[in-house]
């Protein structure tokens, strides 16, 4: 289960996101993202609750991050152990800016 919660406003968006990015839940976050990216030129992922993230969460932020970058930035904030090992070994610890 995923909880998201987000706020857009002036061209930020955050996005709070807590539980588990899997492969059942990832298609959730990619909808919210592409319905609320359109003028956001400054986008945060806040992972402090989140649980897990799978492959197909990665993907969801792989894509995210590759619109940001045409249009504006991208961050993620409060990463916990778990995830940044998976980030460490995936090779996205190079890819996305973590706060």
């Amino acid at each position: 289960m995923l909880k998201i919660n987000k706020t857009v406003e002036n061209g930020k968006a955050f996005f709070e996101l807590e539980g588990r990015l899997d492969t059942v839940t990832a298609p959730d976050l990619e909808n919210e993202l592409k319905a609320s990216l359109n003028d956001v030129t400054e986008l945060t992922l806040d992972f402090e609750k989140l649980e897990y993230i799978s492959s197909a969460g990665l993907r969801v932020l792989l894509s995210a991050q590759k619109q940001m970058s045409k249009q504006g930035t991208m961050k993620i904030v409060h990463v916990n152990d778990t995830i940044m090992e998976i980030f460490e070994v995936t090779g996205f610890i190079d890819i996305l800016t973590i706060q």
